[in-house]
């Protein structure tokens, strides 16, 4: 009967050790999810700005073009 209290009880301290590294683990994926969602929205912004920067200067090409063609006329 105490060999089957001391099993349990080892049982017991076995699943109290798994659960208290999978809480440190948790927290660890947490910041990270933290950190990579910070780095995703700046990435995004960058890209949005990009995107914006290109759009203006498209813009523009068109405009050069005619100026080139009317002075070479």
């Amino acid at each position: 009967m105490i060999s089957d209290f001391e099993l349990l009880a080892e049982k017991v301290a076995k699943l109290a050790e798994l659960t208290h590294a999978l809480r440190v683990e948790n927290a660890a994926l947490r910041n990270e999810v933290t950190a990579l969602t910070t780095q995703n929205q700046d990435a995004k912004e960058r890209m949005q700005q990009a995107h914006e920067r290109i759009t203006a200067l498209l813009m523009q090409l068109p405009a050069e073009v005619l100026k080139d063609e009317e002075v070479s006329v």
